[in-house]
C-alpha cells in the first residue's frame, strides 16, 4: 500500500470498495419495496417459499443494483485485500439505515445516527490498519493455497453448518429468529469471496495474454461462485421479507465481515506478518464497528427522551431547572417593591394635590 505501485492499487479498491457500499445500500432498499408491494397484493411471500418477487420490477431494480455492487466489490477484492474491503461494507449499513428511514418510514433514532457513525469510525480504523496478504499472483499459487488442509477443514465446517441451518434449524426457527437465514448468507459468503478473489486472478492473467481459459481451476471458481450467490440471494430474500431491513442489514454485515475476514486470515495468511499495533488497531477498529451496528439495532425502537437519561443526569437537571426557577422568582421579588412605591408615591402626590385644590 505504501508502494509506487500499490498507492493506486489501494486507491482504485477504495473507490470501488465506497461505490459497491453505495449500490448493495441501495438494493436493500429496493428488494424491500418490491416485497412489500407483493405483500399488499396478496402474493405468496418470500418467507413462506413463494417466488413471486421475480414478477417484480423493484425487486429487480434491486437485483441489478446489488449486481452492480457486487461488481464494483468483486473488482475491488482484485486491487486489494479482503480485511481492507470487507469492513467498508458498514458503509451500505449507513446508506440503507437513512434510505429506510426515508422511504420505507423506518426509525432512525439518535442512538442508530449515532451506531452509524461508529461504523464509518471502525471501518476507517480498519482501513488504516489492514493486515497485508500473502501475494497471489497466478492460479498455481491459488490452488496450493486452496489445497491447504486449514482451509479444507474451514470450508467443510461451513458446508456442514449451513446445511444443518438450511434442513433443521430454518423449518423450526426461521420465521422466529433472524439468525438462521442470515448465518447461511454469511458462512457461504465467506466462500464466495475466496472464489472471487480467484477469479480475479484469473482474469489479470488472461488480460496479460496467458491462456487461463484452459485451466479448470477457473471454471470450477466460477461455477462454485454461481451457486454461493444464489444461495446468498435466495436466503436474503427469506431473512428481508421477515425481518426489518433494518435489523437485517447490520447482523448480516457483523456475521459476513466476520467470516470473510477468518476464510481471508486462513487462505491467505493476511494476520501472520502483521505486528502488535495493526492488530490491535484492526480489532479495535472491527470492535467499534460492532458497538455501532448494535446502537443501530438494538434501540432502532427506543425513542430518545430526557427520561432515558441516568438518574444522576435526570436529577442534575431537574437541580438546575429548579435553580432557574428560583433565580427568577428572586429576580422578581427584587423589582416587586418598585412598582408599589412608584405607586404609592403617585398615589401621596394626587393626595397632596386634592388637599391644595
Amino acid at each position: 500500500m505504501g508502494g509506487p505501485e500499490g498507492r493506486p492499487s489501494f486507491c482504485v479498491g477504495l473507490g470501488l470498495a465506497l461505490a459497491s457500499s453505495a449500490f448493495i445500500g441501495s438494493s436493500f432498499i429496493l428488494k424491500k419495496k418490491g416485497l412489500l408491494r407483493l405483500c399488499r397484493r396478496g402474493r405468496a411471500r418470500a418467507g413462506q417459499g413463494g417466488h413471486a418477487y421475480l414478477r417484480e420490477w423493484l425487486w429487480w431494480a434491486g437485483l441489478l443494483c446489488m449486481g452492480v455492487g457486487e461488481a464494483a466489490n468483486f473488482a475491488a477484492y482484485a486491487f486489494a485485500p479482503a480485511t481492507l474491503v470487507t469492513p467498508l461494507g458498514a458503509l451500505s449499513v449507513l446508506v440503507s439505515a437513512i434510505l429506510s428511514s426515508t422511504f420505507l418510514n423506518e426509525q432512525l433514532n439518535v442512538h442508530g445516527k449515532i451506531g452509524c457513525i461508529l461504523s464509518i469510525l471502525g471501518s476507517t480504523v480498519m482501513v488504516i490498519h489492514a493486515p497485508q496478504e500473502e501475494e497471489v499472483s497466478s492460479l498455481e499459487s491459488m490452488a496450493e493455497k486452496l489445497k491447504d488442509p486449514g482451509f479444507i477443514v474451514f470450508a467443510v465446517c461451513v458446508l456442514v453448518s449451513s446445511l444443518l441451518l438450511i434442513f433443521v434449524a430454518g423449518p423450526r426457527y426461521g420465521q422466529s429468529n433472524v439468525l438462521v437465514y442470515v448465518l447461511v448468507c454469511s458462512a457461504i459468503g465467506s466462500l464466495s469471496v475466496s472464489c472471487i478473489k480467484g477469479l480475479g486472478i484469473a482474469l489479470k492473467e488472461l488480460f496479460s495474454g496467458k491462456p487461463v481459459l484452459k485451466e479448470p481451476l477457473g471454471w470450477v471458481l466460477l461455477v462454485c461462485l454461481v451457486i454461493c450467490i444464489s444461495v446468498q440471494i435466495n436466503y436474503l430474500n427469506k431473512a428481508l421479507d421477515i425481518f426489518n431491513t433494518s435489523v437485517v442489514t447490520p447482523i448480516y454485515y457483523v456475521l459476513f465481515t466476520t467470516a470473510v475476514m477468518t476464510c481471508s486470515a486462513i487462505l491467505f495468511k493476511e494476520w501472520q506478518h502483521m505486528v502488535l499495533d495493526s492488530i490491535i488497531g484492526t480489532i479495535s477498529g472491527f470492535l467499534t464497528i460492532v458497538s455501532g451496528i448494535f446502537l443501530l439495532h438494538a434501540f432502532r425502537d427506543v425513542p430518545f427522551t430526557p427520561d432515558l437519561l441516568p438518574l444522576f443526569l435526570q436529577q442534575g437537571r431537574a437541580d438546575l431547572h429548579t435553580l432557574w426557577r428560583s433565580t427568577d422568582t428572586h429576580q422578581s421579588c427584587q423589582h416587586q417593591p418598585l412598582l408599589p412605591s412608584e405607586d404609592k408615591d403617585s398615589q401621596s402626590t394626587e393626595e397632596e394635590e386634592g388637599e391644595s385644590v
